[in-house]
């Protein structure tokens, strides 16, 4: 294979297709259709500046050299980092099969079911092992999860003091995130070390460690209640496999749990990505940030899941969200919860045995040979004195292959973890200087903290004990899904494309996956070097100065960028500069990151073609010039437009003093042709799971790195490892974010090369231009731009239809689901809406094959507009239709039954059959259900 052929099996029309699709749209070449879609005044017509492109052997060949820089040291640093065995079962049919990793969020619920259930698994794992009544479907790490954990306390306590205590035994990168996260919004964190410091007379949350830092096991039971007696809410940041052992928070009287649940399963890449968790006492589910998987019914009053209370959420609420979480870890979530279903609940507790034996073992032969331990309770966490000794004792162990935790110069913290071995506790005596041990430890967890209470009573966590079982549930939930392994998912800003096997290969090599992010820097010179490069070549490709990786969601790296203004403002002495304008038709994550940033949201208006209203945009830049710290604005526009006025919007904003955020959701419409960097954005945050192929994962993993022009450089994230300097706040909880996938765009980056991305954005273009001009005629085109044109997506418009027919977007989604396809993106940015993004990766055979889908569809919401169908029963309003209404002993409905079986053009041999009809979503936000349902509840 050559070089070139890469790109060529990414990129899925042919030359002859291109060609087909060219004449459809009516240009010559897509040169031409891309010099008259982008406005002049931003196209840049130089060359990338990349390495040439590589072969898929070439690729690995380099990958496997930069993973032999690494190290595989035994971990025992712990920190909420620990050592794991992804049981094969599940790395092999979940982290590696397409069926899982290429879906995407649930939005269409009715075939999203196994991935419902999985997180519905791993919901009801949460809430067990917590003692709380809900939880939600994952956070994006321990240090966000808790950051989240205080705005909820904040918003639900009745206290109005500002003053938000930390346990000093918290971990250290998650203070440092809740630290970044508190101070614009004006609340003041006190590092408290809650052993012997009074808490404060007035606070409203409290955050302790369970166990902490340290290793320390401590009752937290009366600080719950001192907490309390002052109208403060208290999360407790807890250790899930510990708790299998240990009393839960819920049962002293906790509001709010908080962590990770990465050593289920999931390992430790060079910290993540992994899903954390956030679960709440009864009282609090309404105000759960993130998302929560909720049983319903469907139309037959069978059980279904679905996303409950999507009210929540950012499109929705806006500038008046509580959180920009708008993801989740599910493909790592549904790991984490999976491990529990393989394991069991007795299978969780004999490795939690096993762990804090080894850990009392290893304790006990230290004190043995005169090294003093810190007498407390502990779970899996020792940590020994050794004054003035601590560094040689880390590195001697070190040359043991062993990594310890450097505490400070007196004292080192060693964890044991399901992966640890009776040779690792030799290795930590030899580098002690102590003789090897054979004796066995005390238990170390009092009476008074041990768990009375089961966990994991549910069928689910009982049934899956041999590898045929699971293997066989793994199966059947995939069957229920739709993902990218089965056809299209044409969904307007959220591109589905090809994630190619090759791209995905790394990332379970253990030489990446199995790196403690605080591990010594000379063991992990080969990730560094990937990070490094993969930061110059994505700032090559936006034109800006310096990107941080360390965002591990889009949501994020659009906090960093707004906090990296604030800073640049402040520094500058214009602190006062706070108000930030949005276009109305803004991806809600905007406002809300906006609001978190600690600066006032602006709406400016759009045109009637969907454009930023610039008349607006000079009366709200009028009024707000003194203290105007930035815009924000999606380029190309959530409308899927480039816009002419970009250049001069950046200009006006310049000139009043404030900073300009492009939103990179959609660069994947501009790598090659246009940089932000280049045609006046100061910063952006970059999708690498839309335009540079980390896969959806059903709602996450993602990466949201974010870039920005030399003056901004210096308030980038910080690493929340250590002391955070002033202005680098902590965006997520390693320094890193998501290291773990970003073998995945860097080997997308390395084989496409620059005329391979540049081809890529042109072919995208195009297609999405081809469905257009292909369904134009049959659904009203709601955008366009220069000619007539659209970037990467188009809207097609329902709404007269709707008004017509009663036919309504979400039928046609659903009937859609008949045809074999996953639905557009509905109602958004414009309600009663259609936005279709067909992405480079879709051959013409499959293009043609939606657009052919959709014009049945039309003629189908003819039907009903005539009369023919009546229009409260007809294959649009009962779709979708599942084999067994269809197989059905009666059919009372007025059109054949393989009319809603077997559409126009639809395989018969392969036809997707969703396993539940349509959902009912608001009997489920009326009666909330988040955990495993009884098995009766699925008896008919």
């Amino acid at each position: 294979m050559t070089a070139e052929q890469f790109a060529d099996r990414h990129i899925g029309p042919d030359p002859g297709d291109e060609r087909r699709m060219l004449e459809t749209v009516g240009y010559s070449s897509v040169d031409e259709l891309m010099d008259a879609a982008i406005p002049e005044v931003i196209r840049w017509h130089g060359t990338l500046d990349l390495p040439a492109p590589a072969s898929e052997r070439e690729a690995i060949a380099e990958l496997r050299a930069l993973a032999a820089r690494n190290t595989v040291a035994v971990s025992m640093i712990g920190l909420g980092y620990h050592g794991t065995h992804t049981p094969g079962v599940i790395r092999r049919n979940v982290l590696e099969n397409p069926a899982w990793y290429t879906a995407y969020t649930p939005y269409q619920p009715e075939i999203s079911q196994g991935r419902l259930e999985a997180l519905l698994n791993f919901q009801t794992m949460v809430t067990d092992l917590t003692g709380l009544a809900t939880a939600n479907a994952s956070m994006l790490d321990e240090g966000t999860a808790a950051a989240e954990a205080m705005t909820l306390a904040r918003r639900a306590s009745r206290s109005k003091s500002p003053v938000y205590v930390v346990d000093a035994d918290a971990l250290p990168q998650t203070v440092a995130v809740i630290t970044s996260r508190a101070e614009p919004l004006g609340i003041d964190v006190r590092v408290l070390d809650l052993g012997r410091d009074e808490l404060p007379a007035e606070f409203f949350g409290l955050h302790l460690q369970y166990p902490g830092a340290s290793g320390a096991v401590r009752d937290h039971a009366g600080l719950v209640e001192a907490a309390h007696r002052v109208g403060a809410l208290v999360c407790v940041a807890a250790d899930l496999l510990a708790l299998t052992l240990l009393r839960p928070p819920g049962e002293i009287g906790a509001d709010i749990a908080a962590g990770t649940t990465q050593r289920f399963g999931v390992p430790m890449g060079f910290g993540g990505p992994h899903a954390g968790y956030l679960a709440v006492r009864a009282g609090l589910e309404r105000m759960l940030p993130g998302r929560l998987v909720g049983v319903s019914k469907d139309a037959d009053g069978n059980p279904a899941y679905r996303l409950a209370l999507q009210t929540r959420e950012q499109h929705i609420r806006r500038e008046k969200a509580t959180s920009n979480i708008c993801t989740a870890q599910v493909l790592l979530a549904v790991m984490a919860g999976m491990y529990a279903v393989y394991h069991g609940p007795d299978g969780l507790r004999a490795i939690a045995r096993r762990t804090h034996e080894l850990a009392a073992r290893l304790a006990a032969g230290l004190r043995a040979g005169g090294v003093t331990v810190a007498d407390v309770a502990f779970f899996d966490t020792v940590t020994a004195t050794v004054p003035g000794r601590a560094a040689e004792v880390v590195a001697a162990a070190a040359e043991r292959n062993v990594n310890l935790r450097l505490v400070d110069a007196d004292r080192v913290g060693i964890s044991c973890d399901e992966t640890t071995t009776p040779a690792h506790l030799a290795a930590v005596w030899a580098a002690f200087g102590v003789p090897a041990f054979d004796g066995a430890g005390d238990a170390a967890l009092p009476a008074g903290l041990r768990r009375a209470s089961d966990f994991l009573t549910h069928p689910v966590f009982h049934r899956h004990r041999s590898e045929t079982a699971m293997l066989r549930y793994l199966r059947r939930l995939a069957d229920f899904d739709y993902a990218l392994d089965r056809g299209m998912i044409p969904l307007g800003s959220c591109t589905m494309k090809l994630n190619a096997t090759t791209e995905m290969e790394a990332i379970t090599w253990p030489e990446f996956a199995h790196l403690h992010p605080f591990a010594p820097a000379e063991q992990t010179a080969g990730y560094r070097e990937l990070i490094a490069q993969l930061e110059d070549w994505l700032a090559e490709v936006t034109g800006y100065d310096a990107v941080s990786v360390q965002p591990n969601a889009g949501s994020q790296g659009e906090l960093a960028g707004l906090l990296a203004i604030r800073a640049y403002h402040r520094q500058r002495g214009e602190g006062h500069r706070d108000v930030c304008l949005i276009p109305s038709s803004a991806h809600g994550t905007n406002a809300a990151s906006a609001v978190m940033a600690g600066m006032r949201v602006v709406v400016v208006g759009c045109d009637a073609d969907g454009n930023v209203d610039l008349v607006d945009l000079d009366a709200k830049i009028d009024k707000h010039r003194d203290d105007l710290a930035a815009i924000m604005v999606t380029y190309p526009s959530t409308h899927g437009v480039y816009e002419t006025g970009i250049a001069s919007l950046c200009a006006k904003v310049h000139d009043a003093g404030g900073q300009v955020y492009v939103d990179g959701a959609n660069l994947n419409a501009l790598v090659g042709f246009a940089k932000p960097g280049r045609f006046g954005a100061d910063v952006s945050h970059l999708n690498l799971h839309k335009t540079f192929c980390i896969p959806h994962g059903g709602g996450g993993p993602g990466v949201g790195p974010v870039a920005v022009r030399a003056h901004l450089a210096p308030f980038l994230p910080g690493d929340p490892a250590g002391a955070v300097r002033e202005g680098r706040p902590a965006i997520s909880a390693a320094r890193h974010g998501s290291a773990g996938i970003l073998p995945i765009p860097w080997a997308y980056l390395r084989m496409m090369g620059a005329e391979g991305l540049t081809r890529a954005t042109g072919v995208a273009v195009l297609a999405a231009n081809y469905v257009a001009a292909r369904l134009r005629d049959h659904f009203p085109v709601l955008y366009a731009g220069n000619k007539g044109l659209v970037a990467h997506e188009c809207i097609l418009d329902l709404r007269p239809l709707t008004r017509a027919s009663g036919v309504s977007v979400d039928d046609v989604a659903k009937r859609l689901i008949d045809y074999g396809f996953h639905a557009p993106t509905m109602s958004f940015p414009v309600a009663g809406t259609l936005m279709v993004e067909p992405t480079e990766s879709e051959d013409l055979a499959e293009l043609d094959r939606f657009c052919d889908a959709m014009i049945a569809i039309r003629a189908e919401i003819d039907k009903v507009a005539s009369g023919e169908w009546p229009a409260g029963d007809n294959p649009l309003c009962n779709a979708p239709h599942t084999a067994a209404m269809v197989s059905g002993d009666e059919w009372p409905h007025p059109y054949p039954r393989s009319v809603g079986a077997y559409p126009a053009g639809v395989d018969r041999a392969g036809r997707y059959w969703p396993p539940v009809r349509r959902i009912d979503g608001a009997y489920g936000d009326r009666n909330l259900v988040c955990s495993c349902p009884s098995p009766e509840a699925f008896e008919s």
